[in-house]
């Protein structure tokens, strides 16, 4: 890994040299939040040229989780040749880049300085200017980048987004003024986040890793009515509002979420019903194959647990949309991102398709491939800093709680 001295409030590039063209800007994007290294190359935010995503599915998966040390030593095996791919496949070069835009947050703290390491060490080399990102507008604009691809550049404001995904679940009122853009965290989750939840209730079911695309597969074949779940009911100040603000302002119904009590539940309904043996008898047998299939993992799983899988992914999904479409009529919103990786989710799609259809408003998705973790996000969501010229302080590092303001 590279360290750089630090040299407090200077910026990689205080001036761009007179030969860049801001309007071709050619950005190099580099993410390392959490369990995927990724690279891409995009030009003026919106189009494509290369996306690069090495998994780390096969080092997580025993654990039924990310491990943030190991995910971290990942990250440093696979940066290099994953930049050095997206390069190539973009049929450019290092020098040809015209900034190099990384993620600084939120994140795993490890994981996210390799990717600022390496990004630094790059802009310091190349004397190129660098882009500090936050993660969670990155999944923002993955939509706006493949809109913008398909020839969409007209959206009607207020915006609404919501960012669900493993480790987030968050709305935001988001406003674009020229080519910045703000946002006002209206709701988050309190506790597990959405698809954190699904990874959970499937590592206690023994359904295997990741959770999300499993339990999706296994719903199709289950009853989602046979098992009701109380909706979530949240007391107390919202975790986004002081309470020094006046009561009437933070008394009002809040949108924030909470996914702990439906784990907690999923437990309880397992011990109640006796499961204990079926999940242990399901985890050994999935143990001894290497890539289990579906059919593997339906021959160890009852009706009774497939109902319970497809009952719990009907609630998540009917609490998100109950939630957002609470938001869009309070916020008066005329168009709806739902972004990230449990966007992915089939259902939810349906669902919040039905929900704001029927709110008049129009809802867009990422394509599942841009759903999740990538660097094409970060590229695209660095394009409007770019053109601002708002480069990174020499002495930024990662900030694994980083808010989007």
């Amino acid at each position: 890994m590279f360290f750089l001295p630090e040299m407090r409030g200077r910026r990689f590039r205080a001036v761009l040299p007179y030969y860049i063209d801001m309007a071709k800007g050619l950005i190099l994007g580099i993410e390392s939040s959490c369990d995927e290294t990724a690279a891409a190359v995009v030009r003026a935010g919106e189009e494509l040229l290369s996306s690069v995503v090495a998994s780390q599915f096969t080092a997580h998966k025993p654990y039924g989780g990310v491990v943030p040390e190991l995910a971290a030593r990942e990250h440093l095996r696979a940066i290099a040749p994953v930049v050095r791919k997206a390069l190539a496949d973009a049929n450019t070069t290092l020098e040809s880049i015209d900034a190099i835009a990384v993620t600084q947050g939120p994140g795993l703290a490890g994981a996210l300085l390799v990717g600022i390491s390496y990004a630094k060490a790059l802009a310091f080399a190349l004397d190129k200017p660098l882009l500090a990102v936050n993660h969670l507008e990155g999944h923002i604009h993955a939509v706006l980048l493949e809109e913008r691809q398909r020839g969409n550049r007209e959206m009607r404001f207020p915006l609404l987004a919501l960012v669900v995904s493993g480790g987030h679940t968050h709305l935001y009122l988001a406003t674009q003024r020229g080519n910045s853009w703000t946002y006002e965290n209206i709701g988050r989750t309190r506790d597990d986040a959405a698809g954190e939840a699904f990874d959970k209730v499937a590592k206690l079911l023994a359904l295997g890793y990741p959770g999300g695309p499993i339990i999706e597969t296994l719903a199709t074949h289950g009853n989602a009515s046979a098992v009701k779940f109380a909706g979530v009911q949240l007391k107390g100040t919202p975790r986004n509002v002081s309470k020094k603000q006046p009561a009437r302002d933070w008394e009002k119904q809040t949108f924030d979420f909470s996914y702990s009590g439906i784990k907690t539940s999923m437990l309880r309904y397992a011990e109640l019903h006796e499961m204990e043996q079926e999940i242990q008898q399901r985890k050994e047998a999935l143990a001894k194959i290497a890539k289990p299939s579906l059919e593997d993992v339906l021959k160890v799983t009852s009706k009774a647990t497939l109902d319970l899988v497809a009952s719990f992914q009907r609630a998540m999904v009917e609490d998100l949309a109950s939630k957002t479409v609470a938001a869009i009529r309070e916020m008066n919103a005329a168009t709806l991102f739902v972004t990230g990786g449990v966007a992915a989710n089939s259902e939810l799609r349906r669902e919040f398709e039905e929900e704001a259809g029927m709110e008049g408003v129009p809802v867009y998705f990422p394509s599942r491939r841009m759903s999740t973790d990538n660097a094409a996000m970060i590229a695209a969501a660095a394009y409007p800093k770019f053109l601002a010229q708002d480069f990174a302080e020499e002495s930024f590092s990662a900030e694994a709680s980083l808010q989007l303001k």
